[in-house]
């Protein structure tokens, strides 16, 4: 794959898929019994990374990025308006907490997981 050094792995195309799969087994690792896990997308290119239903019919969107400055596509906001989620998030690689608009909340896979684990 060309990855020698640290550098070169994080400009490798397959960090991001990484981080992804990452970011979903830390998840599913604190998920309560009963949420119901799933990637949406749909004919008109709505997508989330991520939609965690609770066993009580709430549920949450989730993109993935990687990139400490995370910006989100007209995908995700369409896939917002089609699922209705309670909550809304990207998880990035950073450690703070911000809001990006829309009631989405920019977070670290910690603070979610934190969240997961108080539900």
């Amino acid at each position: 794959m060309g990855i020698e050094n640290f550098n070169n792995l994080l400009a490798h195309p397959v960090v991001g898929g990484s981080w992804e799969g990452f970011v979903i087994e830390n998840i599913m690792s604190v998920a309560p019994a009963r949420m119901q896990p799933y990637f949406y997308r749909s004919a008109g290119g709505a997508e989330a990374d991520l939609i965690l239903e609770f066993a009580d019919g709430k549920k949450w969107a989730i993109e993935i990025k990687r990139n400490s400055a995370p910006s989100l596509s007209k995908g995700f906001y369409i896939a917002c308006e089609d699922i209705q989620p309670d909550k809304r998030f990207v998880i990035y690689s950073g450690k703070d907490t911000f809001p990006m608009g829309d009631g989405v909340i920019a977070t670290s896979l910690n603070a979610v997981m934190e969240e997961i684990m108080n539900y």
